[in-house]
């Protein structure tokens, strides 16, 4: 019998070996990427952030959120036992909205802007090696109550943007955001340009989770910042 019990021990050992070892690469490594924010597509020949006087005109009218956006998040999280701070991100690619925009070269002026993003189809895109971070996704969803608030949305009355300028255009854009069911004032900065046809829109703004009712989440061996940077890469095309 007692061979039979080393035996077992030495099982039960190498498990708990195992498992730590996962915990340490996770915890503990550096073994962690997360990937750069969000931001407009390079530029090509392509690409102007201001349309010839030809083309001006094809500017003014009603745009549309298309194929290509994308919207998500990125916080801080600090695992038990380390020092540096992880850049948790997740993104979703279900974004929707419109604006419309009037003026020439001289200037546009831009009105009625609302960009929604499905909160649900949010998916981690950071890498800790030996960890699903999949997991985090759960945990996020239960603590913004996504089935009874799904959505995040983003308003704005109006904004100008100066035109005869090169290359893309820098936006800072006031306006409203919804998330947890709790409407806030925000400011947005952003960089625009007009490619192949598309307006594209990409930036950020910082929020606080506490600001929206939403208690950070609370994950075993991990502290999330409050501090939250939702981000967005927009894709618009002219529907009228």
């Amino acid at each position: 019998m007692k061979p039979r019990f080393l035996i077992a021990g030495a099982v039960v050992i190498a498990v708990i070996a195992l498992a730590g070892g996962g915990a340490y690469v996770y915890f503990f490594s550096g073994l962690r990427s997360s990937p750069n924010a969000l931001g407009l597509a390079t530029p090509s020949a392509q690409v102007s952030s201001t349309p010839s006087d030809s083309t001006t005109g094809s500017l003014a009218g009603s745009w549309t959120v298309t194929t290509g956006s994308i919207a998500g998040y990125r916080v801080k999280e600090l695992f038990v036992g380390e020092s540096s701070k992880h850049e948790a991100v997740a993104r979703t690619s279900t974004v929707s909205g419109s604006l419309t925009v009037a003026g020439d070269a001289n200037g546009y002026h831009v009105t009625a802007i609302t960009i929604t993003a499905v909160l649900t189809g949010l998916h981690s895109v950071d890498t800790v090696a030996g960890r699903d971070v999949s997991q985090r996704d759960g945990y996020v969803s239960r603590q913004m109550n996504l089935q009874k608030f799904p959505n995040a949305t983003f308003t704005a009355a109006s904004v100008s943007i100066a035109g005869g300028t090169s290359g893309p255009v820098d936006v800072s854009l006031p306006g409203k955001l919804t998330i947890h069911g709790v409407t806030k004032d925000v400011t947005a900065t952003a960089k625009a340009q007009l490619s192949g046809g598309k307006v594209e829109v990409a930036g950020s703004l910082p929020i606080l989770m506490t600001d929206y009712g939403i208690t950070p989440p609370s994950v075993p061996f991990t502290t999330v910042d409050p501090q939250v940077t939702i981000e967005f890469d927009i894709f618009l095309t002219k529907t009228a």
